[in-house]
């Protein structure tokens, strides 16, 4: 019976696998049962994070809003805002609104002004 020399497919499966967790630490990055454990585990975080991210995002900016319209001294709260912006159909999501907030005060300040009018 012939001799079959195997290995060549597994070793380019293993130093796929190490490419990915060759910035891990300690066995994580050295031990080939370990690092498909840990590259399973950051796949999983990374697609969990994604949408934690996007959510986070959203909070941010709502706050930015919020605290740009309560100082405004109109009594005007952020809720208040994104209705009156649906009723009078504006178009403007919160990250928009949140950087003109930041960098243009007077700017939201003359959109929330024409809403009320």
């Amino acid at each position: 019976m012939t001799r079959v020399k195997r290995g060549y497919i597994a070793r380019r499966r293993r130093t796929k696998i190490r490419l990915f967790a060759s910035t891990f630490r300690g066995a994580h990055s050295r031990l080939t049962r370990t690092i498909t454990q840990q590259k399973m585990r950051a796949l999983v975080s990374s697609h969990r994070d994604r949408g934690r991210q996007k959510r986070d995002f959203r909070r941010l900016w709502i706050t930015r809003i919020n605290a740009v319209t309560r100082e405004n001294k109109l009594f005007y709260s952020y809720s208040r805002l994104i209705h009156n912006l649906y009723k009078k159909q504006l178009l403007l999501n919160r990250k928009i609104l949140a950087q003109i907030a930041i960098s243009n005060k007077n700017c939201l300040y003359m959109i929330s002004n024409k809403i009320i009018k």
